[in-house]
């Protein structure tokens, strides 16, 4: 049995198994916008460490948890992991034995998976606040921390702009075969298509991704090596996160590559993929949890993701990095919630022999 296999079934049994149980979720404390040091309880001075499932990479955020441990004297132990599939199945097999207090996703489908079967508690209202309604679970369960925009990255000097395709759809035209990457292993791969399925429908999307494999798209692990193979002249356009090319291009600025959004404003391209984070269901260290949680939506963190990721804030007032172009005309109007069934996605993806 393959690993993914192995993961869908855990995942599978941990979401069924747990629909009756009622999580232990103490009162919420009084939490403020700034961040201050939190009550500690006698009960969680005698636990370990805060301890975070991570999604996202630790390059991205160890410079942020740490300052949080500067600011807090929180002491935070980090299991980091590339599949945030594999941490939200991580938690939902150990259940209460689980020693995760945070859930730190690199997309909001797992979190909203895991809200679902009852493996994460409600966030206080005052870290809830701080985003928009459709930037937060509409139960409290998760909070969106940053946004990254699904972009198409292209090659300028084989590929006019004016010649992409006006639409996700035409992507799939064969005059792009053997031009094009993608990663369907990743996450944002696939929260992405389960937005499709949302957005399109189920036939749609299996008929779109039916003829995307015919135009011999080239696969990649992830965003960046797409971008870099771009640049190379391996293939001449990327199915990426926008925010890859920019943290690229930083560190080279030769590099021979641009970002493109669908010209339609609300093409289902033009998706929105928002990161979050959750308080386990079970955590031991409740009230550090949730400080942490209130820290990553200050305006301090929404800073970082901006000026120091290239992301997009989700707390309004915050300004994007002078190189990411703001978005006037919005993103595909897809509910966050509807990226959460990515066992139904992968799925398709493996009838489809793309996994």
């Amino acid at each position: 049995m393959t690993r993914i296999l192995t993961a869908l079934l855990l995942l599978l049994a941990a979401l069924s198994g747990c629909q009756g149980e009622s999580p232990q979720t103490p009162a919420t404390p009084s939490v403020k916008t700034d961040v201050q040091k939190p009550q500690t309880t006698t009960t969680e001075k005698t636990k370990a460490k805060l301890v975070v499932y991570s999604g996202r990479s630790a390059k991205l955020v160890e410079p942020l948890l740490s300052l949080f441990e500067a600011k807090t004297g929180i002491k935070v132990r980090v299991r980091f992991d590339k599949s945030t599939q594999t941490l939200a199945n991580r938690i939902a097999s150990e259940g209460q034995v689980g020693e995760a207090d945070v859930f730190f996703a690199q997309d909001s489908g797992y979190l909203g998976a895991l809200a679902k079967a009852g493996h994460l508690q409600a966030l206080p209202k005052a870290v809830l606040d701080r985003v928009p309604e459709n930037y937060r679970d509409k139960d409290g369960k998760w909070v969106a921390t940053s946004g990254r925009a699904r972009v198409l990255v292209y090659s300028p000097e084989r590929v006019k702009v004016e010649d992409l395709p006006s639409g996700l759809e035409a992507l799939a035209d064969p005059k792009w075969t053997g031009r094009i990457g993608w990663a369907p292993s990743n996450s944002s791969y696939q929260a992405h298509v389960s937005g499709l399925r949302a957005l399109w429908g189920e036939e749609k999307t299996k008929n779109w991704l039916a003829k995307m494999r015919a135009v011999e798209p080239k696969v990649y692990p992830k965003n960046s090596p797409q971008v870099k193979a771009v640049s190379s002249g391996e293939i001449d356009i990327g199915w990426v996160n926008h925010y890859y090319l920019h943290r690229l291009k930083a560190a080279n600025p030769s590099l021979k590559a641009a970002n493109y959004s669908f010209r339609d404003q609300s093409d289902a391209g033009n998706l929105l993929m928002l990161s979050g984070v959750a308080v386990t269901a079970h955590a031991k260290n409740v009230r550090s949890a949730r400080a942490l949680a209130q820290f990553l939506v200050s305006d301090e963190a929404q800073n970082y993701f901006a000026q120091t990721v290239y992301e997009y804030p989700t707390v309004s007032g915050i300004k994007t990095h002078k190189n990411v172009p703001p978005k006037s005309g919005g993103w595909a109007a897809v509910e966050q919630s509807a990226l959460s069934d990515v066992v139904g996605t992968v799925k398709l993806l493996r009838q489809l022999g793309l996994q």
